[in-house]
């Protein structure tokens, strides 16, 4: 009785003009569950052509799709790991551009799991530098690969090492160094996920890849990927007229992401060769937009 009359009282004071502040929880924005980043690879064909520097990177993902978060590859600034004019320079056009620095792609700094054990521990020296450059534009990961020759064992064995030495020296920086499925090996979600495992540290983690599974069934992969992932890449090639990728079934991939009670960056990586990079990307954009 009591509640009514508390509610008639109000709808009077409403009715007389007098706004009455609303409930937080009642009107309370929609929070996303994640947020689109945009892999730099995406534009490589643009890179490589010399049409987009490294340095404009952050600008032209905000002013071109409305990205707000960038995940770079180290090899369109393979030379600037050390350089802090360089790197101070790309963390100010991205803080300009309200863009934040998500994560640094690693490649061509050696195989972790390589045999020869000097070559191993210089592959994990060699990325050092890039741990060091993602924590002074306020990454929180690198990625790096779980490449090496020999058994499934001997290669788990040796990428286990150098996880565990990476991760450590992340830590201070609280840069977490994350597995991408990428080839080889690593893309058999049960092995990968056994490593990560074995490795058992907080800042050590996955990064699925929509892709990259080949003969893997990639919805099994991603699945069990999820436990550990610190970042997910959605890839993409070609869409159809509903505008919905070819390959991989979102829907059922986002409902996977989302049920390991993912929440944070979902990077575009538009790989096809049918539209434009832009035009892929935008359409990558649009298809994640679904599903928030």
């Amino acid at each position: 009785m009591n509640s009514r009359r508390e509610f008639l009282k109000n709808l009077g004071l409403a009715t007389a003009g007098i706004t009455l502040a609303p409930s937080l929880d009642l009107f309370a924005a929609k929070k996303d569950w994640f947020k689109i980043s945009l892999a730099e690879w995406s534009l490589h064909k643009k890179l490589f052509k010399g049409d987009l520097k490294n340095i404009d990177f952050p600008e032209y993902t905000a002013k071109n799709f409305g990205i707000y978060g960038v995940e770079y590859v180290n090899q369109f600034f393979k030379d600037k790991a050390k350089d802090m004019t360089y790197l101070k320079d790309l963390n100010n056009r991205a803080k300009d551009n309200g863009v934040t620095n998500v994560l640094i792609m690693i490649d061509g700094e050696g195989n972790l799991g390589d045999r020869d054990e000097a070559k191993r521990l210089a592959a994990v020296e060699n990325h050092y530098k890039w741990i060091d450059a993602a924590n002074f534009l306020g990454c929180h990961a690198i990625r790096v690969n779980a490449a090496g020759q020999g058994t499934k064992e001997e290669v788990k064995d040796q990428v286990v090492k150098s996880l565990s030495t990476l991760a450590d020296y992340g830590k201070k920086g609280k840069i977490a160094v994350v597995v991408e499925n990428h080839g080889g090996i690593s893309s058999h979600g049960d092995w990968l996920s056994d490593v990560l495992k074995t490795v058992g540290k907080k800042n050590c983690g996955s990064l699925p890849d929509f892709g990259n599974f080949y003969e893997y069934d990639r919805y099994k992969g991603v699945t069990e990927l999820m436990p550990y992932a610190h970042g997910v890449s959605a890839k993409s090639h070609d869409f159809d007229a509903q505008g919905n990728d070819t390959k991989v079934d979102y829907q059922k991939m986002m409902e996977i992401v989302k049920n390991a009670k993912y929440k944070g960056w979902v990077g575009i990586e538009y790989e096809g060769s049918n539209l434009s990079e832009d035009e892929g990307i935008k359409k990558t954009k649009a298809l994640l937009e679904r599903f928030k």
